[in-house]
């Protein structure tokens, strides 16, 4: 028997290496190449071995479709985020820090199906059932008829779920425990991470049930290894938050039953997981009122409208590079930003520290924040503080324009719920039939018209 050809993969990216180097050079990572045994046989080989294949049913784009049936875990939160609740067949990612939550939410979603009447399955490889048991206990869920289990084996768990009726929920926690006797790798490899759910997904897809599985982040925030399992399931949910702080925050990356970048909202106690009916109103909760250096922005989070302080300090600098610090924002952003203020405003922010933060723990990913977070740095450069009734929104551009952003009708009727009564806004939103009889609309054009604001304070 001809001996079994060896081959180094990346950890992070999966590319192969014949031989191993202290550097990916695919993806430039360090220290993540590991010896796993290659694939034999060329794709197109692989492809057609068997013997005789059956014809593939083709239809076109007229076609009648149906939409996906929906199973609502209760947690309205969780099936926004979901697209309307889980998908029967469908595989879903959830990925997250350590501590996170992930653990507690699914324990809570399948409690919740289970205690109506559906068949749910919840198998950890990281927990032994006493502390699984133990956690419930404290949620209040320990009567909960959820189907317990510690197996880690992907022949046994696919075995076990063939041998009843399809359960409706399966959870595993988490992928990274997986192993397979037919893959010659160690538990959390690539090929390891790749082959056991390739399994777990034909399995789930065959007999209707959902899956669920949990991956664990890298120390920058991406699920370990599997960008391979990412392209292979249906969602992809990232539970993010901040230590320190008890909001956490469900996003989805990838969804093809429903829409990316929708986002729910937690907050963690002691009894578990509660949902966040008026994020706005919580991040706001506990802002610096009157203070320089804070502006309040109006974002977009999937469909959901959502307000947020936005926090800056401008200080003088000892140091000859001064300080930029970002956290819950694009440190490439702000930099652009300042460089405007400079060029365009005669803002001269470069010899002063600069500290920008997202209260709350959230992370704000579109460029609508641009005049909020000008306006905080302004007021914070200035010493006066930007008005508390007025709401921030708008794109800069490089030559300082201000340019329109989407949703500006959901971002003003959210703000006008809260009580502000202005909205800075890009020009070109009041050119239209936009018109609101709560609040008064403070068109920019240019960002230097901002920045005169806070020279004359607006009455």
């Amino acid at each position: 028997m001809a001996k079994a050809s060896r081959a180094f993969v990346c950890q992070a990216c999966g590319a192969v290496s014949p031989r191993w180097s202290g550097k990916c050079t695919a993806c430039g990572e360090w220290n993540s190449l590991i010896e796993e045994q290659a694939p034999t046989g060329s794709p197109a080989l692989i492809a057609i071995k068997g013997g005789k294949a059956r014809l593939a049913v083709l239809g076109t784009l007229a076609s009648a479709s149906h939409e996906a049936p929906r199973l609502p875990t209760g947690i309205a939160e969780f099936d926004r985020v979901l697209g309307g609740g889980l998908v029967p067949g469908s595989a879903v990612l959830v990925g997250g820090d350590p501590g996170i939550g992930k653990s507690t939410l699914l324990l809570q979603a399948a409690a919740r199906l289970a205690e109506i009447g559906f068949p749910v399955v919840y198998l950890s490889g990281e927990e032994a059932p006493a502390q699984v048991r133990m956690r419930a206990s404290r949620l209040g869920l320990a009567e909960a008829p959820v189907a317990l289990g510690t197996e880690t084996n992907v022949a046994n768990i696919v075995a076990t779920l063939g041998s009843t009726a399809p359960p409706s929920l399966v959870v595993i926690d988490s992928v990274q425990t997986l192993w397979s006797e037919s893959v010659d790798a160690a538990p959390g490899t690539i090929s390891q991470l790749r082959g056991c759910a390739s399994a777990l997904i034909s399995q789930a897809k065959t007999s209707g049930s959902t899956l669920v599985l949990v991956g664990h982040v890298t120390k920058d925030g991406q699920i370990a290894g599997p960008k391979v399992i990412e392209h292979m399931v249906d969602t992809v949910l990232y539970f993010e938050g901040l230590s320190g702080h008890q909001f956490r925050i469900l996003r989805a990356v990838k969804n093809r039953f429903g829409a990316t970048d929708e986002i729910g909202v937690f907050e963690m106690r002691q009894d578990g997981l509660r949902e966040v009916e008026n994020p706005s109103a919580l991040f706001l909760n506990d802002r610096d009122r009157g203070a320089p250096g804070t502006a309040v922005f109006a974002g977009m989070e999937g469909t959901r409208p959502i307000l947020v302080e936005i926090q800056a300090l401008v200080a003088p600098s000892m140091l000859g590079t001064p300080r930029r610090a970002v956290v819950g924002w694009d440190p490439n952003r702000l930099a652009m930003l300042i460089a405007v203020l400079e060029a365009r405003c005669g803002v001269r922010l470069g010899g002063h520290d600069v500290y920008l933060n997202v209260a709350g723990g959230l992370r704000l990913n579109e460029p609508a924040a641009d005049l909020a977070a000008a306006a905080a740095l302004v007021s914070s450069m200035s010493g006066k503080p930007a008005p508390e009734d007025t709401v921030y929104f708008g794109e800069v551009s490089l030559t300082g324009a201000v340019r329109a952003v989407s949703h500006m009708d959901q971002r003003l009727k959210e703000a006008a719920k809260l009580g502000f009564a202005r909205a800075a806004l890009p020009q070109a939103a009041t050119e239209g039939d936009r018109e609101t009889k709560t609040m008064r609309l403070l068109p920019v054009a240019q960002l230097d018209e901002l920045v005169a604001w806070f020279a004359t304070p607006q009455e």
